[in-house]
């Protein structure tokens, strides 16, 4: 049975479960895209304890994904204008193709539509061509490209996508 587990900033054993199972995916799935020395950077500063509690206290909404028991993966979103951001959308990679992305959207577009939202936007990395390919699939059109300085020297190097609410 596929849940989405919404983690608070007071419950620290989601938290540091949810930044286990952040870490693991980002390391995995980003080491060959933007090498091991960004990537460490990036999930201490991003999927970690610390900022993942800095996150939630600042409007962010963080959820476990979980199937039968079992972690499958990580999201979160919040409202930024009259659009939906969403900030993180992470599955193990042997939990793909299994529909959970797609329940994941439909769930962030209806929180989104509770507020009376227009659309949903994300930022996706330039090189993550698998990635790019399943948001184009669900309806994501590209709106433009952003280059954000992130600290240390790295910066993050993205496609700006976005799809109707409705």
């Amino acid at each position: 049975m596929l849940e989405f587990i919404e983690v608070n900033a007071e419950d620290n054993n989601l938290i540091e479960e949810l930044s286990r199972v952040a870490s693991e995916i980002v390391k995995s799935h980003y080491d060959p895209i933007i090498g091991s020395d960004q990537n460490d950077y990036m999930i201490a500063k991003f999927q970690s304890v610390d900022g993942l509690k800095e996150q939630i206290t600042n409007g962010s909404r963080c959820f476990l994904v979980r199937d039968n028991g079992k972690d499958a993966g990580y999201f979160s979103f919040y409202p930024k204008g009259n659009k939906m951001y969403l900030s993180k959308y992470y599955l193990y990679s042997q939990e793909r193709g299994k529909g959970y992305g797609r329940a994941i959207l439909e769930f962030v577009k209806a929180e989104g539509k509770k507020l009376g939202l227009q659309s949903l936007f994300l930022n996706v990395n330039k090189y993550n061509g698998d990635s790019i390919g399943i948001y184009q699939h669900f309806g994501f059109k590209q709106i433009r490209e952003e280059r954000n300085d992130i600290g240390n020297g790295y910066y993050m190097d993205d496609y700006v996508l976005e799809c109707d609410i409705d």
